[in-house]
């Protein structure tokens, strides 16, 4: 990114803390009412003394414990269960209706739920967090996997190689785009659900934390708690997004000079050959990749 574009969102985000500093200052008062907001410097002021304690990063260490192993699970899980239902008839018939059935319905609505179903309040919570970042990562692989070109899996069989081969040279290197975008989705949604669950059950956490200073009465440290939110979410969305883009550096560039280009990095289709058996074995009925039966297959996956 440019310095250009740098400069560009910090000036962005000083005028937005501009604004809010000018309406709380001067305690406008027309529809929308700021006369009881923090003004940027209190809250500022709340921040860096809260900063000093150990209770601000117990909080922030119990919110991160509990985000990053909800979202590994749903990760894992999505990938594995939308891969398994856009593959497999068995499995589409069997899991999908009961997950359609599941989707439409909130992860904070199964509060009640993890509190019957788990000893403690941490479970509970993670499991929230899970159920509320599956979903997306479920669907989106399940789209990406569908929607794979069927010509790449011909030239890996016409090359000798299985389903376990297909499914990793072709199917997961294929989707990857797709999934990584509802990975995206599924760690802001995952934000979303953690800090409500801890609001509503929690012990620590920026949720429970902020709701404390709610019901005190303490709009600076409400505003601290939206501040370590926003920041929080921001990060891990950052860093879900650059893994994102470091896996799939082969596809095209879409910023500055090299638009239109791929990224230097292997796609899933290339050294493909090199990675296969060069023909299929003895006694197979298929043809093999060298006798011209699919020269427009042979081409793309050499190329």
């Amino acid at each position: 990114m440019t310095g250009g574009r740098w400069l560009l969102r910090a000036a962005s985000l000083g005028a937005a803390l501009l604004v809010w500093q000018g309406l709380t200052s001067l305690d406008v008062n027309l529809w929308l009412r700021f006369e009881q907001f923090p003004t940027v410097g209190e809250v500022a002021g709340a921040f860096a003394e809260r900063a000093g304690t150990g209770p601000f990063w117990q909080d922030l260490a119990s919110s991160l414990r509990r985000i990053v192993t909800g979202f590994a699970l749903a990760a894992v899980l999505g990938v594995a269960v939308g891969t398994a239902i856009a593959r497999s008839r068995i499995a589409a018939d069997v899991l999908g209706p009961l997950l359609e059935v599941l989707r439409p319905v909130p992860a904070i609505a199964l509060v009640p739920v993890a509190i019957l179903l788990f000893p403690s309040n941490e479970q509970g919570i993670v499991f929230i967090t899970c159920t509320a970042a599956f979903f997306p990562v479920l669907v989106s692989t399940r789209h990406a996997v569908g929607a794979l070109t069927p010509v790449w899996e011909e030239a890996v069989l016409t090359m000798g190689g299985g389903r376990a081969r297909i499914l990793v040279s072709v199917v997961l290197p294929g989707a990857l785009p797709g999934i990584f975008g509802g990975l995206s989705v599924g760690i802001g949604v995952a934000w979303i659900c953690v800090i409500s669950a801890e609001m509503i059950s929690g012990e620590y956490g920026v949720g429970y934390r902020t709701w404390q200073d709610y019901t005190v009465i303490d709009y600076p440290g409400v505003f601290v708690g939206m501040v370590t939110i926003g920041a929080l979410g921001w990060l891990t969305s950052t860093a879900v997004e650059r893994a994102g883009r470091r896996l799939t550096r082969w596809l095209p560039a879409r910023d500055g000079a090299g638009a239109g280009r791929a990224r230097t990095g292997r796609g899933p289709g290339r050294s493909l050959r090199a990675r296969l058996p060069a023909a299929a074995p003895a006694g197979a009925t298929g043809p093999r990749s060298g006798s011209g039966a699919f020269p427009e297959q042979t081409r793309e996956v050499t190329s």
